[in-house]
């Protein structure tokens, strides 16, 4: 919150509001929407994913508003939104409305997230972009954490009217996040020009994003290991529920250890991943920490409770590592490999390439490591591997283009 520059103060104060209220809400409302609302798990599950659907839609759409409307108007309109939808939460009464009220809840969230990193792009330049990420990804994962602790109280409660007014101080708190962003052109000189990319007209000239095999390769390459966010929220916890030795209560501490991590290396990761080369280096180590963390995770399968919560503990190590040097070498790729004049619609597809991630990794951890055991791990950690590798080369590749791009513009060749 003591950041200098105007832009990241808000950015960072608005992160802190919108991360305060996901970590309450992520930790309420499975037993609000059985509970409060009345739903089966299996309709919660099926809405959610219909929701993440409209996300993976609006994610993509968002890039294209901000290059037309400007990113930070964008930002601070669908925060708003977003916080009014999640008060709507409150009164869901049925599975229609409790559908419809999750497809705006996630379409709101997809827009504000892509015009989030469309304004990094469009305001800051070279590595700045990264770290400035990176510090507002440890204000996300500190406040995340904040959130689920406060949630703690309407747990031991454990009534529904205090997951119900849980819920609308998760709305109440996601709307505060706007004040920091309302007047930020205002006070900040240079501001309109960088965002306002088209001037308010139909058309942004560049090239599609949809045309760049370069930068859609990137994108799948990027999900494929963004997928490694389903093994903490899904994976770990049923796998040493049901398939190890280790006392359930480990599951806290590896969330714990995630968390802290992410908090303490995601900066320092940002600063090994400045260009092209080493983001896809960056991405390659990634690939092999996360093929060493499902090893291990197999192995805590056939261990003694002791052995395997050290096991787990190192697991868990790995897969942190793992999460904070993938990240930025996915977050350079994304922002050098993309067309400045189109800044908005580029980041929108990598923005969808997370969402559709998010979407899809439950599935794929499950049906892989849960249900196949050893195998399923081993399986995963080597798509992860051989994803990372790819990246590298890919990014290696991109390099050179653009240094023979370079030398025939100055003549040199």
């Amino acid at each position: 919150m003591l950041l200098r520059d105007p832009v990241e103060r808000a950015l960072a104060s608005a992160v802190a509001a919108l991360s305060l209220s996901r970590g309450m809400f992520f930790a309420v409302s499975a037993l609000y929407f059985t509970r409060g609302v009345g739903l089966s798990a299996a309709t919660v599950g099926l809405g959610l994913t219909t929701a993440g659907a409209v996300g993976v839609l609006s994610s993509y759409v968002g890039g294209r508003l901000s290059d037309r409307y400007g990113a930070d108007r964008l930002q601070q309109w669908t925060l708003a939104a977003n916080g009014a939808a999640l008060l709507a939460y409150a009164l869901a009464g049925n599975v229609i409305s409790f559908i419809l009220i999750a497809a705006c809840v996630s379409a709101t969230r997809g827009l504000q997230s892509t015009a989030q990193v469309t304004l990094l792009a469009r305001w800051y330049v070279g590595p700045e972009r990264v770290t400035v990420r990176a510090r507002l990804r440890v204000v996300m994962n500190v406040f995340i954490g904040a959130g689920s602790l406060l949630a703690g109280l309407a747990l031991m409660v454990d009534t529904t009217s205090a997951y119900r007014l849980t819920v609308v101080l998760v709305g109440g708190v996601t709307m505060l996040g706007t004040v920091p962003l309302i007047g930020l052109r205002r006070r900040v000189a240079g501001l309109a020009e960088r965002m306002d990319a088209t001037g308010g007209q139909a058309q942004v000239r560049g090239r599609s994003p949809l045309r760049d095999r370069t930068y859609v390769a990137s994108t799948v390459l990027n999900a494929i290991v963004a997928i490694q966010f389903g093994l903490t929220s899904v994976a770990i916890p049923l796998w040493v529920a049901d398939h190890t030795d280790a006392p359930t209560v480990v599951v806290s501490a590896l969330l714990l250890i995630n968390t802290a991590y992410v908090a303490l290396f995601q900066v320092r990761a940002s600063r090994g991943a400045q260009n092209l080369r080493t983001a896809g280096q960056s991405v390659r180590r990634a690939g092999l920490f996360l093929l060493v963390a499902c090893l291990l995770f197999a192995a805590a399968g056939y261990l003694g409770a002791a052995a395997a919560t050290g096991v787990l503990l190192l697991a868990a190590l790995a897969a942190s590592a793992a999460e904070t040097k993938g990240e930025a070498g996915g977050w350079t790729m994304a922002f050098e490999l993309a067309d400045p004049a189109r800044a908005g619609a580029y980041q929108g597809l990598s923005q969808t390439g997370y969402a559709v991630a998010q979407m899809v990794s439950p599935a794929v951890v499950t049906t892989s490591a849960i249900d196949h055991g050893t195998t399923g791990w081993i399986a995963l950690g080597m798509l992860f591997a051989a994803t990372g590798a790819a990246t590298a080369l890919l990014a290696n590749r991109a390099a050179e283009r653009s240094v023979e791009r370079v030398l025939d513009r100055d003549g040199v060749r």
